[in-house]
């Protein structure tokens, strides 16, 4: 899921949210994020939290926030609901409004 946080967090744009059903394969799309980003832009982590349990992995990007949860771990924080008023981007199709923010133009053009 990748919800835009810009608009009412001041610390980045966007917030990508995935899980993984175990520390390993958490770990492995954590590392696989980081390398499609460098092949992308060359661009890295400014900051790498949580890899070590891999419970809750964070890499942050500046403007873009990755989060790795366990699959316990993310159906606990449940960042879709406490995020739930941000418009969410459809990665397979674009950007989508769901209604969750009166006059947002969130539809890609």
């Amino acid at each position: 899921m990748v919800l835009e946080v810009g608009p009412v967090l001041a610390i980045v744009d966007w917030f990508v949210i995935t899980s993984a059903s175990n520390p390993r394969q958490a770990r492995t799309i954590a590392e696989e994020v980081e390398e499609q980003l460098r092949r992308h832009d060359g661009s890295g982590p400014l900051r790498v939290e949580g890899a070590d349990d891999a419970r809750w992995i964070l890499l942050d990007f500046g403007d873009l926030a990755v989060h790795v949860l366990l699959d316990e771990a993310r159906v606990y924080y449940d960042l879709e609901r406490l995020w739930a008023d941000v418009g969410r981007l459809d990665w397979r199709e674009g950007l989508v409004d769901e209604g969750t923010r009166p006059g947002a133009a969130l539809r890609a053009p």
